[in-house]
């Protein structure tokens, strides 16, 4: 593994041997390591010269790569991925704090604070209520920090960097908060047919392209009306994608590439059939 290819890796075993028995002790090492790391004179060469930009695609990925763990159910890789994300964020904070910006600290009093004021009905004096209510209370306070932050658009503060499903389903979410959103799932079934037509009939292929576009947002927002969180059940059809191609490949051996597409049908049918 080289940085090139990969992303950064809190190292297996470091040189540091400060306290490890708290957190505040363990995140006080890791910032540690990261600021020798960061170090211009001793630091490491490709540590030193990233900055936020380069570091960012790295942060998304790790993101992922916990998803993945849970999606797994894998308890071991989860606790070496959720390490690695927060490696990530101890980078940023490396960076930011070296660029006089603030330090690894603000940004934990900053979420510290941000959960306290979220939740008054657990620190404040607000009655404990259901989590209905509570939900309604986050976002009433969420859409208060906006417009302190002059966001005051209904679909502001939504984050450009998020996969464009998820992306796709919180602005219909905001939307949908203001009053517009259609009542039941009929609507949005009946966009996505609208979509297919008009796929049909573009004129070209940066129209056929742009009503691609349309049509994928159509079905985030049918599926939102399902109560079906489209990040996870693409997830699950690229499971069962890979898990039928790699018994049909597995049935036909060395012959698969050379079958006939009739032939290789029947083999996705019979895996199919095996409920894989």
């Amino acid at each position: 593994m080289t940085h090139d290819t990969a992303p950064l890796k809190a190292p297996s075993q470091p040189p540091v041997t400060e306290n490890r028995q708290s957190s505040g002790g363990a995140i006080e090492r890791l910032a540690g390591i990261m600021a020798k790391l960061r170090d211009p004179e001793t630091g490491c060469p490709w540590d030193v010269e990233q900055d936020f930009s380069t570091i960012a695609p790295y942060t998304i990925e790790e993101a992922h790569e916990v998803a993945d763990a849970i999606a797994r159910n894998d308890m071991a890789d989860l606790k070496g991925e959720l390490g690695d994300l927060q490696l990530q964020v101890v980078f940023h904070a490396r960076m930011a704090e070296e660029a006089g910006h603030f330090a690894l600290a603000d940004v934990i009093e900053s979420i510290s604070d941000k959960m306290v004021r979220r939740h008054p009905h657990v620190f404040g004096v607000v009655e404990r209520t259901d989590g209905t209510a509570a939900q309604i209370g986050w976002e009433q306070i969420k859409a208060e920090e906006r417009a302190g932050k002059q966001e005051t658009g209904a679909l502001a503060g939504v984050a450009l960097g998020l996969p464009a499903l998820l992306r796709a389903e919180k602005l219909q979410k905001r939307a949908a908060r203001v009053g517009f959103d259609w009542p039941d799932a009929d609507g949005p079934r009946a966009k996505v047919v609208e979509e297919l037509n008009e796929i049909a009939s573009a004129a070209d292929d940066a129209a056929r392209a742009e009503e691609f576009g349309d049509l994928l947002f159509a079905l985030v927002n049918w599926g939102r009306h399902m109560k079906i969180d489209p990040e996870a059940a693409l997830r699950a059809a690229n499971s069962k994608f890979e898990r039928r191609f790699a018994a049909m490949e597995e049935e036909a051996g060395d012959t698969f590439a050379g079958l006939s597409l009739d032939d290789k049908e029947a083999l996705w049918q019979a895996a199919k059939a095996r409920g894989l």
